[in-house]
């Protein structure tokens, strides 16, 4: 009844321990989002840093490395351990001397149960170097949530300013073709009255299929660019969603000189190499401890049948000792994992110069992108202004006679297209500036 009841108490710990570590998983809370009203850069971003999958992953890669740290220091403590076995054993032996009796020296039916205790006392700095690798591995993890954040801000940043190009050059258009087709109502009420002729309707009607092929195109890219959104945001594909937002985005304040160093201090990029670095030269110093000698204690203790004079009875028993554990031959493993190590370091601080190679270009490009967006809103704000009166003179013009009705549809198309490039000028500095920002490590607000 003792052994049946050691095992009952062993089985339901396992299961009572499973059940508690399942039940005490925590749940991951979605966060509601409505799409009915337009949404700002700001609400995009808060929704897509939370909820996309790599984010995710990337939070639950510190959770591993927790995990890990947890697992290196489980070295430092005891570890206990229950058991019990049952051995039949035959022949049984016995023996008879004359004169004394017939002696049997063991039971043939054998229980034992115990329970066993094992500590580390000292093992030279080999689990503290393990658990300086995994504390770097930790490391590696919180920043990797920070690095894959600002790629999914640049990406996010990228999309939603094309959305709203979009959305604002399917207005533009549509104000485009609401003007063509009053034109053509116009003159083909003319043409009835012999002041214009076949020629003039059909160069509007070209210009109107040509206005409504354009918005056609422009609507296909629209909802191309609405589903790379709605999947950053974990939305249906079809979803139909609009963006608002202005333009007014601050550049990096400092100096250009300063822009590639300060880059180099602060982006992540830099700060992974710096760690897999570190985290290298951590692995090997762990790896050289592989073979240092280890010193431990043991005790056992339980019940077991088999002593005399009782052999059938259940004896309190207990064993312990310290032991020291010496590898002598490793099969070349440590020199193996050293060598393993030693190239890790060596492409560590490849990876450093090939990084900040990148990251100069990088930055030089964006800073030159977003000064050419600069002079291209110049030059879109003088177009505008130029268009806008080339067309109050055409008007005018049209008024009395002196040109003809496709001269003012030219001007009028003239500054619908220079409101476009004004536009997309202005968007493209809006994402040069983002760019720019995330380029020498910034915070994008």
């Amino acid at each position: 009844m003792q052994l049946k009841t050691v095992i009952c108490f062993l089985v339901f710990s396992t299961i009572a321990g499973a059940a508690f570590q399942v039940s005490g998983q925590p749940r991951q809370e979605r966060i509601s989002f409505d799409t009915k009203d337009s949404l700002t850069l700001s609400q995009i971003l808060t929704r897509v840093l939370t909820t996309y999958p790599s984010v995710t992953r990337a939070q639950e890669a510190i959770q591993v490395a927790e995990a890990g740290v947890d697992l290196a220091k489980s070295a430092w403590y005891p570890t206990v351990a229950a058991g019990a076995d049952y051995t039949r054993i035959g022949p049984v032996p016995e023996l008879t001397i004359p004169n004394l009796g017939h002696f049997v020296m063991a039971p043939g039916n054998v229980y034992d149960a115990t329970v066993s205790a094992y500590e580390n006392i000292y093992d030279f700095d080999k689990t503290s170097r393990k658990v300086e690798v995994e504390k770097s591995n930790r490391e590696l993890a919180e920043k990797n949530v920070a690095l894959v954040r600002q790629r999914l801000t640049l990406l996010t940043s990228v999309s939603f300013y094309t959305e709203i190009y979009l959305q604002e050059a399917i207005r533009i258009k549509e104000a485009q073709i609401s003007t063509l087709k009053q034109h053509l109502d116009f003159v083909t009420r003319m043409e009835q009255t012999g002041s214009a002729t076949h020629y003039e309707i059909l160069s509007t009607q070209v210009r109107l299929i040509n206005a409504e092929n354009q918005k056609v195109d422009l609507e296909a890219s629209r909802q191309t660019q609405q589903a790379t959104l709605n999947s950053l945001l974990g939305l249906p594909v079809r979803t139909v969603i609009k963006v608002q937002g202005n333009f007014v985005y601050t550049q990096p304040g400092m100096n250009p000189d300063s822009l590639i160093p300060y880059a180099l201090d602060h982006r992540y990029e830099m700060v992974m190499v710096h760690l897999h670095e570190k985290h290298a030269q951590l692995e090997l110093r762990s790896t050289k401890a592989m073979n240092y000698p280890s010193l431990g204690a043991f005790v056992d203790g339980g019940f077991k049948n088999g002593y005399f004079p009782d052999l059938n009875k259940f004896t309190p028993n207990f064993a312990a000792g310290v032991g020291l554990k010496v590898p002598i031959f490793d099969a070349t493993r440590r020199r193996s994992s050293m060598r393993i190590a030693a190239s890790q370091i060596s492409m560590a601080r490849s990876d450093l110069e090939q990084t900040t190679r990148d990251i100069s270009t990088e930055v030089y490009q964006n800073e030159t992108n977003m000064l050419a967006s600069l002079k291209k809103i110049d030059q879109g704000n003088l177009q505008v202004n130029q268009a806008r009166e080339a067309l109050e003179l055409a008007a005018i013009s049209y008024k009395t006679g002196a040109i003809t009705n496709l001269d003012l549809l030219d001007a009028e198309t003239a500054l619908e297209e220079s409101r476009v490039n004004l536009l997309k000028a202005r968007i493209e500095y809006a994402i040069n500036v983002v760019r720019l920002n995330i380029s020498v490590g910034n915070p994008v607000q």
